[in-house]
């Protein structure tokens, strides 16, 4: 298992240096009432009108629909993947309209708001002792038309979960990438006033 070399100045609660992707897990199950725990933690995320426009789509690894949701990854990530408990597909609906309206109209923050829902997913999952790694390495396409995702629908991208496994399960070229990685400094992506590359 890796150890976790991140470290802050700040008062960041260990829990955001905590999460990271691994990409080794132990193959082990993710019981069902710990799955909804981790999806309780993403519904609670903030979203324009609080429309909550994520949609999640999973296979465990012990269930029929498990190799047709691996098979939608792209080789490469299906060389690691195949080895965690639950594969999610996070979604995104496009449209919304208002309560009690079918006036449907495009959603500005649909993304946004989905990927706030999956940053909250990313921590329970973390707080429960299990990694998330999201991917956009994936068959949009085919999963589209596998998993019956409506043309307004867009897949955002497809998260793996499980607990972290040794990193010799993994492809040799991927073992020596198999630790937290650090984060750009504050000054290069926070700028008072106006855009400053």
């Amino acid at each position: 298992m890796a150890t976790n070399p991140r470290a802050t100045t700040r008062a960041v609660d260990s829990l955001f240096l905590d999460r990271w992707s691994p990409r080794a897990f132990d193959s082990s199950a993710i019981p069902q009432a710990d799955l909804y725990t981790i999806f309780d933690a993403a519904r609670w995320a903030p979203s324009a009108f609080n429309y909550q426009p994520w949609r999640f789509l999973y296979a465990h690894r012990d269930d029929a629909d498990w190799q047709r949701f691996l098979e939608l990854l792209l080789p490469f990530n299906q060389s690691w993947v195949k080895n965690a408990g639950t594969i999610v597909f996070i979604l995104s609906d496009t449209l919304m309209a208002a309560p009690g309206s079918d006036d449907f109209k495009p959603s500005h923050s649909h993304s946004f708001d989905a990927g706030a829902a999956w940053a909250l997913l990313a921590l329970q999952a973390t707080r429960l002792g299990y990694h998330t790694h999201g991917m956009t390495g994936v068959d949009f396409d085919r999963a589209r038309a596998e998993l019956a995702v409506p043309e307004r629908f867009r897949i955002e991208a497809a998260v793996a979960i499980g607990r972290q496994g040794d990193k010799s399960v993994l492809p040799e070229a991927l073992q020596a990438r198999e630790e937290p990685s650090d984060r750009k400094p504050i000054e290069s992506f926070a700028h008072q006033g106006n855009f400053a590359g």
